[in-house]
């Protein structure tokens, strides 16, 4: 076990400042014009009219906490395995492609677990070009079944997402095709901020967003557009706790990862420009062991009819099990963020 992540079954740590609520975005707020790394409220307005086309904006289901056996006052689902290509991925992969003035004829190319895979091929079919997709061993045939489904060339690129990422480099250099990265580019981090825009649009801003955490894309884009607004806390599995070892050692580390869903949350190192956001504005930093994640993806199923992934099981997992304790007149948005996996495991 990485030395981040002592034995327990629950593992929170309050690693960064505590978020000062602001109560939302005013447009000529001077402090919202400079912003960490690349990645500014601006930049994902912009984001969201140049994809708006392209993706859905998947529903926003308020409940109150005690339906779902929690003494806060609601709980709001982000339900973005409902997203074009069955996860929020697809708001960043389109803002990438949609960014450039050109493509070039060999098309795009990107290392994914998956979803960034699917989300990728999509919005390359649906510019008109060519897709290949290298994934590590690890994704599951159900994943693979979509890669060609929405049109890639799937490599496998080696053992871990780490390797299929180098091979995808290679692959890259000799073709000259775009590259697209499933969670490190400023496009990414924009369309995933996109995801926070409508949730605050169409409910206001949340006491707190729970965030399933990989590499760090979706959490850095919901912290770039909710920054000084809200608590963001970080959900990641016991068996991949890439930003919580690196929070915990003030620097991006490399770890190792595996478990129940490393398909999705599987990188092994935080990506560059998400790790600058995360260190100032994420509040918390949870890890959950495989057995209560996957208890919570039953329990998703079992009471709400929700059929996830591992991966957007965390939030609620977190919520359930006690390791989150949000106040009883809190406001918590959970954001689910996919569900590419086969539903039969389900049961």
């Amino acid at each position: 076990m990485n030395d981040a992540a002592a034995p327990g079954a629950l593992l929170p740590a309050a690693l960064a400042a505590e978020a000062q609520p602001a109560g939302g975005h005013d447009e000529g707020a001077p402090e919202w014009v400079v912003h960490e790394g690349q990645v500014t409220p601006a930049i994902i307005r912009a984001a969201m009219e140049r994809i708006r086309g392209d993706v859905r904006r998947t529903p926003l289901w308020k409940l109150p906490g005690a339906a779902l056996g929690l003494g806060c006052a609601e709980v709001w689902l982000k339900l973005e395995q409902l997203q074009v290509s069955g996860s929020f991925k697809a708001r960043g992969m389109f803002n990438r492609l949609r960014s450039q003035q050109s493509l070039p004829a060999a098309g795009v190319v990107i290392a994914s677990g998956g979803n960034a895979g699917i989300a990728a091929a999509l919005a390359a079919r649906a510019l008109g070009v060519r897709c290949e997709v290298f994934v590590p061993e690890t994704t599951p045939p159900s994943k693979r079944n979509r890669l060609v489904v929405a049109g890639a060339t799937m490599t496998v690129g080696g053992a871990s997402y780490a390797e299929a990422f180098e091979a995808c480099l290679a692959r890259q250099r000799s073709s000259g095709a775009l590259l697209m990265h499933a969670y490190d580019q400023p496009e990414v981090l924009a369309g995933a901020g996109t995801l926070a825009m409508e949730i605050e649009a169409e409910a206001g801003v949340p006491d707190r967003v729970l965030v399933s955490v990989g590499g760090g894309g979706l959490i850095a884009g919901i912290a770039a557009w909710f920054e000084g607004c809200t608590r963001v806390e970080s959900m990641e599995p016991q068996n991949a706790p890439t930003l919580h070892a690196s929070l915990a050692r003030g620097e991006p580390v490399s770890v190792e990862v595996s478990g129940i869903a490393a398909d999705s949350l599987g990188a092994r190192r935080l990506g560059s420009l998400a790790w600058p956001i995360c260190r100032r504005h994420v509040a918390a930093s949870y890890l959950l062991p495989d057995d209560l994640i996957a208890a919570a993806q039953g329990r998703m199923w079992a009471d709400l009819r929700l059929a996830v992934e591992p991966a957007a099981a965390l939030p609620l997992a977190a919520l359930w099990a006690g390791a989150v304790q949000p106040a009883p007149d809190e406001k918590v948005a959970v954001i689910v963020c996919g569900a590419n996996f086969d539903p039969a495991a389900l049961g």
